[in-house]
Parts: C-alpha cells; structure tokens; sequence
C-alpha cells in the first residue's frame, strides 16, 4: 500500500504539468501547409484525416478524474446534438479528447491499473466495488459515456509524451523499477488507438490550426 505523503507527491508532481496546458492555444493563424511528418513513435497524420465541418477537442490536461467521474460527456453531448439537429456523424463531425497530467490514468489499460496501483494513487474508486479501482472504470461501462463508446465514433484521444515522462518517473521511483523500463511499459500499454503526441500544448495548437475549437471542461 502507497503511503499518503507518496499518493500527494504522485499527484501534485503529475499536476504541476496541467498549468503549462490549461489554456487554450490561439487559432487566429491558419496553417501555411502540412505540417512536416513526425518520426520515430510519434504519429500526427491522424490531424489531416479530420476533415469534417464541424470540429471540437476536449482538453483534460489537468483534469483531476477522482473529481469528475463523468468527463466524456461534452463529446458525447456533441455528437448527439449534431447527429439529432443536422443529421451529421463522423466523419462529417470530428473529435479529440487531449490526455496530459493527471487525467492520465484515463488513457491506460486495465494491466497499468492493476500493475502500478493507479486507482489507489489517484484516489480513484471502482463504482462496482467501492474499493480504489484496479481496472480503467472510464474505458467501457456499457454506457454512452465511455472512451471506448465516443471512439466508436470516432473521436481520437491523444497522450502528452512530456506528462508520460513525469508519470514514469514517479512510478518508477514508487515501484524501485528503471525509468527506461517504466515509460516502455506505459507506452505499451496505452488503451487501443490513443496517439501518442510530442506534448500536450504542441498537439492543441496543431488541432486548432486545423479548426478545432476549444473547450476545457
């Protein structure tokens, strides 16, 4: 069991990143052109695949997730709203859900849970149990409001690797393991179809720049 002084430092160290993304990056320039094609395990061609008319990303960088349990419902909101009024759904209407901080835990498979305690850490409680949860609670419910429900349709979450690094380095001290070794586990297990992006700030300017408007709930 973690003791209280290590789930604060865990959480105020991952925090601390979530002041440098809760603002908004200006969409007033347009892009000139593509932008140049990432290397090695980075991946950002999926933000020339968004071409709908209508776009929003949803940025949870500092999202406290033991706060708000329910955070994917302004996605799913949007894609209700523009189905039911103008009958429009991906990939006509776009979505990106921005993962930094925090809210990290959201991004992470059922193995990291369990293995690296991140309910307990987070102070996270499994609805089902009523025990800090060792399995990702928001990934599917059965619900409309469940990361797994709004990839259906087609909504893409995005990993900032910069918090990747600070999570790593906090459980690799936590559980006596190599960093190295650490990070290359989370990175494997990142849920199915989460993008892994340089950082958190670059992947919300690179989004507006495309037209996606804002909101941080």
């Amino acid at each position: 069991m973690s003791s209280p002084h290590g789930r604060r430092t865990f959480i105020s160290s991952v925090a601390s990143i979530a002041g440098l993304t809760a603002a908004g990056v200006s969409a007033s320039q347009q892009p000139r052109g593509p932008a140049p094609a990432a290397s090695g395990e980075f991946d950002t061609a999926w933000l020339d695949q968004m071409t709908g008319k209508h776009k929003q990303l949803y940025d949870l960088g500092g999202l406290e997730l033991a706060i708000d349990p329910r955070p994917l419902r302004f996605a799913r909101n949007f894609l209700d709203t523009f189905r039911d009024v103008y009958r429009l759904e991906h990939p006509d209407i776009n979505t990106a859900v921005g993962i930094s901080g925090p809210a990290f835990p959201m991004n992470a498979s059922d193995r990291l849970w369990a293995k690296y305690k991140l309910g307990e850490r987070s102070k996270i409680v499994d609805p089902m149990t009523k025990q800090p949860a060792v399995r990702n609670i928001f990934y599917e419910d059965g619900g409309e409001i469940s990361v797994k429900a709004v990839q259906a349709r087609g909504t893409i979450f995005w990993q900032c690797n910069v918090a990747l690094g600070l999570v790593a380095q906090q459980l690799a001290a936590a559980f006596q393991m190599p960093v190295a070794d650490v990070r290359a586990d989370l990175v494997a297990g990142l849920n199915p179809g989460v993008r892994l992006m340089p950082s958190h700030v670059m992947a919300l300017a690179l989004a507006q720049e495309r037209g996606f408007t804002y909101m941080k709930p």
